[in-house]
């Protein structure tokens, strides 16, 4: 059995350190820095210059990275590969304290279209991050924390089939409002707790009125012992429930990774390492007349439509402040880098089931190993067209790498991603692209781990090839 590839386990690695939006946006930000990006503000004016490596987060849940070939001049283009940091999940209400039946239950809400029938029966935890006060010298401040427990600390159950006789002939059913809040602890247990902390005389006041606050003091403890601080300090937080088990390579021949989030955390990955590699060697940007950006968001699984998502201005005003910055003209510099500009949207795609082989078109039947797929769809639910998929297809061809077609059939709804929502909101050429994958939306999905690696080396041949190959199309003439 061949070894596995290392930017396979490089992937694995990154998808267990990243259990929420805010964890994959703070390794993104590691990996950057260990890579020589400096971080910038959106606060501040920035101070850039051709050869550099830069990186900005907004709200710690969407990052754009870029780095500025020695070559460019104010109305260059860019070279953007664009993915997601957010995945379905069920997030903690802002009033999760709940209790019934004897039990302490977490109030959950939906985030996204996921397959929520996956989550019962596992063993969950909570991640996210938590706005902690801090008090020093009299002054008092508050700061941004990420935390994630470590345990499974919870479970949705599913009710025994001897009290539902007919779930395996009229399918499992359930209602979201009332069967998803997951159980923590006993009424009991939880209690015998309380009555110990009440009688420790070192437990102050405030402590131990937590239970009186909107969170289960149990729920509040284990997550300031996740952020170093006490309950009381805990102004808010943004808190999902997370599966417990690691993302592993998988499979007889260990050709899969079985994981949850790799919509979109694959391809987040891959164009990330794609960006840090492209740029590492040195001389890479020598002769690089244009600038290479990967673009992580938050929100896409709900449309965008946020100050941290793809239809928000956070690409359009880093397209602006880099062109800007370069220019001393008034005339419109920025409108013709975009023009010069390509976007390559990755978010992953369908892979051929071979229990449902029906549900895919006949002769668009994307296989695992073979390579990322282009998306296509005429009522631009993707934004791909003949240029753009001529323009990676050619890239691909060149360094032997597969490539694979996608049309969703015609009695089926196609859904979408961040391709057509920039493309409109910019004016970019766009390619929707994605690797395939199985389960999209589980907790548990699966793709393979050849796809991962052509994943990576076709992003990394885009940014390394694109300006050259730019100059030899002619289409708006």
């Amino acid at each position: 059995m061949a070894a596995i590839d290392p930017v396979t386990l490089d992937l694995v690695d990154f998808l267990n350190a990243s259990p929420t939006a805010f964890h994959a946006v703070d390794e993104a930000k590691r990996r950057l820095k260990e890579a020589g990006f400096v971080q910038i503000s959106e606060r501040e004016q920035w101070e850039i210059e051709e050869g550099g490596k830069y990186f900005f987060t907004r709200n710690h849940s969407t990052i754009i990275a870029f780095a500025i070939g020695k070559k460019y001049v104010a109305g260059n283009g860019f070279s953007i590969v664009g993915a997601h940091t957010d995945s379905p999940c069920l997030k903690v209400k802002p009033v999760s304290k709940v209790t019934k039946g004897g039990y302490l239950q977490v109030g959950v809400q939906t985030y996204g279209g996921g397959l929520w029938h996956t989550w019962f029966d596992r063993d969950l935890t909570v991640a996210g991050r938590v706005i902690v006060k801090e008090s020093k010298g009299g002054n008092v401040s508050y700061s941004h924390r990420l935390v994630r427990v470590n345990e499974p600390i919870m479970r949705i159950p599913t009710l025994a089939i001897h009290l539902d006789r007919n779930v395996n002939t009229d399918g499992f059913k359930f209602n979201a409002q009332g069967h998803l809040a997951p159980m923590l602890a006993t009424s009991v247990k939880a209690e015998i707790q309380k009555l110990a902390e009440e009688s420790d005389p070192t437990e102050s006041k405030d402590k131990k009125n937590t239970d009186k606050k909107k969170h289960h003091s149990l729920l509040l403890q284990r997550i300031a012992n996740e952020a170093s601080c006490e309950p009381e300090e805990i102004c808010d937080f943004e808190l999902q429930l997370c599966d417990t088990q690691p993302s592993i390579v998988a499979g007889a021949m260990k050709e899969f990774i079985f994981s949850g989030r790799l919509d979109n955390l694959c391809m987040s990955f891959c164009s990330l390492k794609a960006l840090i590699d492209s740029t590492s060697v040195e001389g890479s940007l020598d002769d690089e007349p244009s600038v290479r950006m990967v673009a992580l968001f938050d929100h896409e699984e709900v449309g965008s439509d946020s100050a941290q998502g793809a239809g928000s201005p956070v690409m359009i005003d880093a397209l602006s402040r880099i062109t800007h910055f370069f220019s001393a003209s008034s005339t419109k510099v920025l409108e013709k880098a975009i023009q010069r500009s390509f976007l390559v949207s990755a978010d992953m795609a369908h892979a051929l089931h071979p229990n449902y082989m029906d549900k895919h078109e006949d002769n668009h039947q994307p296989k695992m190993h073979g390579g990322l797929v282009i998306k296509h769809n005429a009522n631009q639910r993707y934004a791909t067209n003949a240029v753009t998929s001529f323009i990676f297809r050619e890239i691909a061809e060149k360094h032997q790498l597969p490539v694979q077609d996608f049309v969703v059939r015609n009695d089926m709804a196609c859904g979408s991603t961040i391709g057509p929502i920039l493309a409109s909101g910019i004016g970019i050429r766009t390619v929707d692209v994605g690797a395939p994958q199985l389960s999209m939306h589980s907790i548990r999905e699966t793709c393979a781990v050849d796809d991962v690696k052509y994943s990576y080396e076709h992003f990394k041949a885009f940014y390394n090839e694109f300006s050259v190959l730019d100059a030899k199309i002619k289409v708006d003439l």
